[in-house]
């Protein structure tokens, strides 16, 4: 598994090992009670503002992201990835989470609701795709820790499975909630937790090249009531009133 970043004219590069803490993956803390995993909540989301580059290169190979995935079925070999990667950003700006019930696919729009089912037990589990990858062959979904234990694959490490978008990102006016921009990364991150615990959508930090300031935004929030929703929980929690911005202003 390789998170990204969009960088340039829509183009994706592997990340080095230097901007993670660990050069290798290893197994999380087990999960002591599998039955206690439920599959992920599908809700209707608007298109991630990042992750959905028209294409993109990894390792010399030219992916094509998707513009609608409604419908999409696919045939392969799962495989899932830890702790290397836990508490890093996904490729649509997220913070993967091992215990999340997560997963990565090279071309499918961010993020995308997907059923996975192991061909050999028939056994399944629905997983939220927020981030890209496996990029080795005949691989075609990375799964979350969870999900992989959910799915009994944990210990073999990948299976052969058959997945099914369920639900595809919805398309239409949308907005990010700029909440405030901060000049510490830990004290962004920790807001970026607080934000992503009081509300349903995406919490995404968006850097400057020099790595001096931190923007702490909400989002993409379809316009309307979504929106006023999220700023009146942030006026609940004595949040500041957040910069409201379109796609063309980020």
């Amino acid at each position: 598994m390789i998170s990204l970043f969009v960088i340039g004219s829509f183009t994706l590069t592997a990340c080095t090992t230097s901007r993670y803490q660990h050069s290798q993956d290893f197994i999380p803390n087990p999960i002591l009670d599998p039955e206690t995993l439920t599959d992920a909540v599908v809700k209707p989301e608007p298109l991630s503002s990042m992750g959905n580059p028209q294409k993109y290169t990894v390792l010399g190979k030219e992916y094509k992201v998707m513009r609608q995935g409604a419908g999409f079925k696919q045939e392969g070999n799962a495989s899932w990835y830890g702790m290397k990667f836990h508490g890093h950003a996904t490729s649509n700006g997220e913070i993967y989470d091992v215990y999340q019930m997560t997963a990565a696919h090279k071309t499918l729009p961010l993020p995308s609701y997907v059923k996975v089912t192991r061909k050999d037990t028939q056994e399944s589990v629905v997983v939220r795709v927020n981030d890209r990858g496996p990029f080795h062959e005949g691989r075609i979904i990375d799964l979350s820790y969870a999900a992989a234990v959910k799915l009994g694959i944990n210990k073999a490490g990948t299976a052969a499975v058959s997945i099914e978008v369920i639900s595809a990102p919805v398309k239409g006016p949308e907005k990010w909630l700029q909440v405030t921009a901060l000049s510490n990364e830990q004290s962004a991150k920790a807001l970026q937790k607080k934000l992503q615990a009081m509300q349903q959508w995406p919490v995404i930090i968006k850097s400057n090249n020099k790595g001096s300031l931190h923007k702490v935004r909400i989002g993409p929030v379809p316009v309307g009531q979504a929106t006023d929703k999220v700023i009146t929980i942030l006026q609940e929690n004595q949040l500041p009133n957040p910069l409201v911005l379109a796609a063309h202003q980020l």
